[in-house]
């Protein structure tokens, strides 16, 4: 009998499990039982009134005529007669008397589980102190804050720390010691650059012991031009970038790519983040706009777009939705499109508002019609360029008017029978051959006319190309009237609006100044230059937390794009101001915030686990660790080339094509349509310049939670499931990349399977390898040959799989 083998990716991933770190740690989440200071209404009262009473008793229409998301409503006699709060008297007080009711006629909320005994005893507690009410802290102004003292001064390397530092010890808790130097580096590189740091860079920083060593390591990847690629990618998102348009036959956007490249040098160049705000709403209509500033209007035809709408106007209406949006969650960190159809149910936004802000935005064309997308497309050649153009286009017509002339002369000389055959090319061809049959005395003239034309076609092609870029090109000029929408339909209009901020912001009257030639009327610019305000108070706080997110894995308002009274409260409300206001001072500087927070001792602590603050703080909320995080899909892909040694650092131009199956094209409506081939020196570049199709989006990425593209993703998952590992192991672009890697060892290290396994951990892990990591490889390639009689090639390639596994590999501490 033949011996029974066992399958080598079963071998394989059983090997992995014995090396791979273990998960468990990151799987759990659960509330923390820190300590409060003090009973708070914006921070613990109104988000659980919010949760659980303002669908009956909250903004717009309500039950039994009780607000209690005001003051007034709560304290007022209710149509019992009796208020639902009484302050200092929580037993007088209806609202609680309600909740604890056991009669399921009585009881509040009256459908649901009920409250908690700790969320009673928060009311009474509230109640009990007078029941003092507050503004909810997103739509107060940001307040100066200065840094508290705390008791080990020792422990603060910036004012970041002192904020922290603070609460942890008004917790009993400490922060953790910093990280070690492989794990600081690693750390830095993957968050300004999405890169590994080489095995070269983690030892020469390792034994760098000058005080200046990782201030240095940090302004250096800053200046790198990977810092764009890595935090354009994250602008991406929030603006659901993509190439196409989404629906049945999702075609193209042309020129799509020139807004992402456009994101990344913004990056790069530190552009002001107000000005990187008004150039995208507005870059059109500002003092003598760039061909980069129109390339930004390309935000406003990010957006999905149906060809053929079953009901033309009601897509209109939802591309301005789709506008007020993103606009309002992105970089205002409103929702804001929750009052298209009736005032905001939670927020003080009433309808009006959202029509206001669609206002704003009613010159914006729509994207296009079926064949024509014109006011989607428009140029941006330079003007000596494109006087070139012109020149050469007005020399070629005047040569093919002249040609034509003398042709139209050969024409009439035919029979009639044969006029209408006459203006078929290929028949004009034959017949300028026999110019001097009909016309001797011109045939000359018309050989040079003929010689002349094409010279002067080819002088136009050595010309510098006309640019184009997916953008603004046309604006309806006066801009058409607003009509709030009743219930949201566009078929039934109400009311006009006029211009006007969220009253939330009690923002004095938009001014409207048109900008020169008329062709624009000035609303957006009004609009972006109010959102972009040193003044307006959320525009540097939603910012800062977003780029305090992507350092910690979440912000200090964890719900990024909710700001409102849904939304996560702040965990260090103070700290956040404290950030909006050195943001703004430093002249919107992304690049400065970036260094201040990475600075800090906050974030270079080690992310090891402690007993007391895990029992404490087990979510991390006071942040007395740094959090372990997964790899995105495209560091993970990035990282594979790096590893290889087949990264192709190509920046900017034409997004490329990466190998995708058949099996997935399947799952197109037009299975294959719009997926073309790249070159491999192509497909090698990095993750971000891979063409973002709404219906295909690759499996390598799609597996590592890439964002669906339909609408902005202002935080992705980070999951482990089945789809990755299955992938990781058996999908052809992880096998191809590993044989990949296995030729680079082989190359380097021909014949050497030690020296091989050493170079494998270097350059894929980045650290020494260990006896026992030496011995653990030649351990599995043995059996890999022994028990699947695999070939010395093929056991290498598979063991190089099995490091491109390791959880190492896709962790980062």
């Amino acid at each position: 009998m033949r011996p029974v083998r066992r399958s080598w990716s079963l071998e394989l991933s059983r090997f992995i499990t014995q090396l791979a770190f273990p998960l468990a740690c990151l799987l759990a989440f659960c509330t923390a039982s820190y300590a409060q200071e003090e009973v708070d209404y914006a921070r613990d009262v109104q988000p659980l009134l919010a949760k659980r009473c303002y669908s009956c008793h909250g903004p717009g229409d309500v039950e039994s005529g009780l607000h209690i998301d005001t003051r007034e409503g709560a304290l007022a006699e209710a149509d019992s007669g009796m208020a639902a709060i009484v302050p200092g008297e929580p037993d007088e007080s209806e609202m609680l008397r309600r909740v604890l009711s056991t009669d399921d006629f009585e009881r509040m909320p009256p459908e649901g589980k009920p409250l908690k005994s700790e969320e009673v005893a928060l009311l009474r507690q509230w109640i009990s102190e007078g029941a003092k009410w507050k503004k909810h802290w997103a739509f107060e102004k940001p307040e100066p804050q200065t840094p508290p003292e705390v008791q080990h001064p020792e422990l603060v390397a910036n004012p970041i720390d002192n904020f922290v530092l603070k609460r942890l010890e008004t917790n009993g808790l400490q922060p953790n010691p910093r990280a070690d130097r492989r794990t600081l580096i690693r750390r830095a590189y993957y968050d300004l650059t999405g890169l590994p740091p080489t095995y070269d860079e983690i030892e020469a920083f390792a034994a760098d012991d000058s005080p200046q060593a990782y201030e240095n390591l940090v302004d250096r990847l800053l200046a790198s031009p990977q810092y764009g690629e890595r935090w354009g990618r994250h602008w991406l998102d929030l603006v659901r970038f993509a190439e196409t348009n989404s629906f049945e036959r999702d075609g193209d956007k042309p020129d799509a790519w020139k807004y992402r490249d456009y994101v990344i040098r913004s990056f790069n160049d530190d552009k002001p983040y107000d000005q990187f705000l008004i150039e995208q709403l507005a870059g059109d209509e500002i003092p003598n706009p760039t061909p980069e500033s129109i390339i930004a209007t390309g935000y406003y035809r990010l957006g999905v777009w149906d060809d053929e709408p079953a009901d033309p106007l009601q897509h209109e209406f939802d591309h301005y939705d789709d506008l007020v949006n993103t606009t309002g969650k992105a970089m205002l960190g409103l929702t804001i499109n929750c009052a298209r159809c009736h005032d905001h149910k939670i927020d003080p936004i009433p309808q009006t508002d959202y029509y206001e802000m669609v206002a704003f935005m009613r010159d914006v064309a729509p994207y296009g019609t079926r064949g024509d997308i014109s006011n989607s497309r428009r140029e941006i050649t330079s003007p000596e360029v494109r006087k070139r153009h012109d020149e050469a286009d007005e020399k070629i017509g005047r040569l093919q008017g002249e040609l034509d002339e003398i042709y139209r002369q050969v024409v009439d000389k035919l029979p009639e029978g044969e006029r209408n055959e006459a203006r078929n090319p290929k028949k004009r061809r034959e017949l300028e051959k026999r110019i001097g049959e009909f016309l001797p005395e011109q045939s000359k003239l018309y050989e040079e006319l003929r010689q002349e034309l094409r010279t002067a076609r080819t002088e136009q092609e050595k010309l510098p190309q006309r640019q184009f870029a997916m953008a603004i090109n046309k604006a309806l000029n006066p801009p058409p009237e607003t009509r709030l929408m009743m219930r949201g339909n566009p078929h039934v209009p109400g009311d006009e609006v006029k211009l006007g901020f969220p009253d939330i912001f009690e923002a004095p009257e938009p001014v409207i100044i048109p900008p020169a030639g008329g062709k624009t009327s000035g609303r957006r610019l009004a609009l972006a230059k109010w959102i972009a305000s040193d003044d307006n108070m959320l525009t540097s706080r939603v910012m800062a937390n977003r780029l305090w997110q992507h350092h910690f894995g979440r912000g200090i308002v964890a719900s990024t794009d909710n700001f409102g009274q849904l939304g996560s409260q702040p965990t260090h409300p103070k700290l956040l101001d404290w950030l909006a206001e050195q943001f703004v001072a430093s002249g919107w500087s992304m690049k400065q915030l970036h260094k201040l927070i990475m600075m800090s001792n906050t974030y270079q602590m080690s992310s090891a686990g402690s007993e007391p603050a895990l029992a404490k703080d087990p979510a991390n909320n006071l942040l007395w660790r740094h959090d372990m995080r997964r790899l995105s899909a495209e560091e993970i892909y990035d990282s594979l080339l790096v590893a290889n040694g087949s990264l192709n650092d190509k920046m900017f131009g034409p997004s490329y094509y990466p190998k995708v199956s058949d099996e997935v094209k399947a799952g197109q409506s037009q299975p294959g349509a719009g997926w073309h081939d790249s070159s491999e020196e192509e497909r090698n570049r990095r993750a971000i310049y891979i063409f973002v199709k709404r219906s295909l989006i690759p499996p390598m990425l799609a597996n590592y939670d890439f964002p669906e593209t339909d609408a902005l993703c202002p935080e992705r998952f980070a999951t482990t499931q089945p789809a990755q590992a299955l992938g990781m192991l058996n999908g052809d672009f992880l096998n191809e990349q590993a044989k990949e890697f296995g030729d680079l060892l082989r190359k380097e290290a021909p014949g050497d399977l030690r020296q091989q396994i050493v170079l494998s951990l270097e350059k894929g892990l980045g650290r020494d390898a260990t006896e026992a990591d030496i011995q653990a490889g030649e351990d599995l390639i043995a059996k890999l040959k022994e028990n699947h009689t695999l070939s010395d090639d093929r056991a290498l390639d598979l063991y190089c799989l099995m490091v491109l596994n390791l959880n190492e590999f896709i962790f980062i501490d």
